[in-house]
């Protein structure tokens, strides 16, 4: 039973309210009554209330915070302008001076000074839109664009990180569905999408043109694929790899420095070879090949070759007698157009999210109401209680009176 309940049930004792209560139990009620009514707003809030609490589930601190926020639900703006140009935007939040300060866009999330600045969903589908910021002036020029889920989708972290990206550069989708991890991690990405680098500095160059060719890259480790600009599809892991490709794509290098040696390439697997300027790996172990025995027939199994100036793997007939022709070529793998992204919530995954919401709102609304009503309900037993308190103690002045009245006279006995 709740404190409200017991205290109703203490003051009505099961009788109708109207009905006078015992003297005696009476005075033991009112210190009840007192500290119940004490204790009755801790039961709604904490003490003191907190500060930059509004409606629609919004927290607002600092100078110009939320300033224009209008019918938008679920934001939070602690910091100097912070979410300032927000009107009907939700479930957005920007800590720090100036972060997100132009957004109009749902779901950003922006951590740190001037983050996701100049963030504003754009005139396409799906803009602007589930970008995470966190870091001095991460991801600070980002905008939604024309095409669809442009500027979206996007996550930095470091400072610096996907600072140039812009989905509104471009007339079509572009600079989504990135993700930088480390101080100007993709800091010159503006269109480019579905690129991934981890570490400072990573892939930094990336898409500096603006052509929106850099797509698909994955870069982990200190300024690794440090120069690329407009290659696509490449792959690396190490300190320092892969830093002379620049237009190459469809490469995997794996190591340090590998590729420090070689020019720009495309469709070339490097692990640990002689291009990393120290001399390559001495050894090299692989499982998995001791079971499967191929003996070599010159056609479809071959001998394996190694090139000893440059570690060049290739491959050779192999013993035989028979003549023997060179198979055709394989051609050279396409570059590939940008990736398209998966599938996202929909306009009528959102309506259900902002039905909810109201639902919310209104049962907390329906709460609150009985909460007064029941206050209100309180405070006029009380009263009535009181009320009664006083008329019992005026009919107790009477008696008393009466009674001094109607006291017999002390007799004195005289002792003869």
């Amino acid at each position: 039973m709740d404190s409200l309940t017991q205290l109703k049930t203490l003051v009505s004792c099961g009788r109708e309210p109207a009905r006078p209560l015992p003297l005696r139990r009476g005075f033991l009620l009112i210190p009840l009554v007192l500290v119940s009514f004490a204790v009755l707003p801790q039961m709604q809030a904490v003490s003191p209330a907190p500060d930059g609490c509004y409606s629609n589930f919004t927290t607002a601190e600092g100078c110009g915070a939320l300033s224009f926020l209008s019918t938008g639900l679920g934001n939070t703006g602690l910091g100097w302008y912070s979410l300032f140009s927000d009107t009907t935007a939700n479930y957005n939040v920007g800590v720090g001076a100036g972060a997100l300060i132009l957004n109009n866009a749902d779901s950003n999330t922006a951590v740190g000074t001037v983050a996701l600045l100049l963030n504003t969903a754009g005139t396409g589908l799906t803009t602007g839109t589930q970008n995470v910021a966190v870091g001095t002036d991460a991801l600070v020029f980002n905008a939604g664009g024309a095409g669809e889920f442009s500027g979206s989708f996007n996550n930095a972290v470091g400072a610096f990180a996907l600072f140039n990206n812009d989905g509104n550069a471009s007339s079509v989708a572009g600079g989504y569905s990135n993700n930088a991890l480390g101080n100007s991690a993709l800091f010159a990405n503006i269109i480019g999408v579905a690129n991934t680098a981890i570490g400072d500095e990573a892939l930094v160059s990336n898409d500096s043109s603006g052509l929106g060719l850099g797509n698909g890259n994955t870069a982990v480790g200190f300024a690794t694929l440090l120069n690329n600009g407009d290659g696509s599809d490449n792959t690396a892991v190490g300190d320092s790899t892969g830093q002379n490709l620049v237009a190459g794509f469809n490469n995997t290098y794996i190591g340090n420095f590998v590729g420090f040696t070689v020019g720009d390439e495309s469709s070339t697997i490097r692990i640990n070879d002689l291009s990393n300027g120290n001399g390559g790996s001495l050894e090299c172990y692989i499982g998995g090949i001791f079971n499967n025995f191929q003996p070599v027939d010159g056609v479809n199994v071959v001998q394996v070759t190694l090139n000893l100036l440059d570690d060049h793997l290739g491959w050779d007939f192999g013993p035989s007698t028979q003549p023997r022709s060179m198979p055709a070529p394989r051609s050279a793998p396409q570059r590939r157009s940008a990736p398209q992204p998966a599938a996202r919530p929909g306009l009528q995954h959102q309506a259900m999210l902002y039905d909810k919401v109201e639902k919310l709102q209104a049962t907390v609304a329906q709460q609150q109401k009985q909460i007064d009503t029941l206050t209100a309900q309180l405070k006029e037993q009380a009263e009535t209680f009181t009320a009664q308190l006083k008329e019992q103690a005026t009919q107790i002045q009477k008696v008393s009176a009466q009674l001094e009245m109607v006291k017999p006279a002390p007799r004195v006995v005289e002792n003869r």
